[in-house]
């Protein structure tokens, strides 16, 4: 798996990547690797922005919460799905970005919220 930092409008990204498939020749796997690219804005997809304070849970986009799966109170570890966010028709699993106490938690299921917008602390 690696390990990449992507820019969309300005914001970084934390993004892991895994080659699918094996037995590709070494003239497929640029396609291969097109073709699971492509496939990739269809599935969930677990996001997570870089931010000042490692603690906050930022909105990397507007959206709509759709499930809340962590409460005020509750210790999560880091890569544990919070809430998952509804944006351009696709489900995004918001992750906990540390191991921690969830301090605050600043959403509920149905709420819109704008991009850079604090949901929750973890502390």
């Amino acid at each position: 798996m690696s390990k990449y930092i992507i820019k969309v409008n300005g914001n970084p990204y934390e993004v892991e990547v895994q080659e699918v498939g094996g037995a590709a020749s070494n003239a497929a796997a640029p396609a291969a690797r097109m073709a699971s690219k492509s496939a990739a804005p269809r599935a969930a997809k677990t996001a997570q922005p870089a931010s000042g304070n490692t603690g906050e849970v930022i909105a990397p986009m507007p959206g709509t919460v759709l499930k809340v799966k962590a409460a005020a109170g509750d210790t999560v570890k880091k890569g544990q799905v919070l809430l998952i966010l509804e944006a351009m028709k696709m489900e995004n699993e918001i992750v906990s970005p540390i191991d921690g106490r969830v301090a605050a938690l600043n959403v509920s299921a149905g709420q819109s919220v704008v991009a850079r917008e604090v949901m929750a602390v973890i502390e």
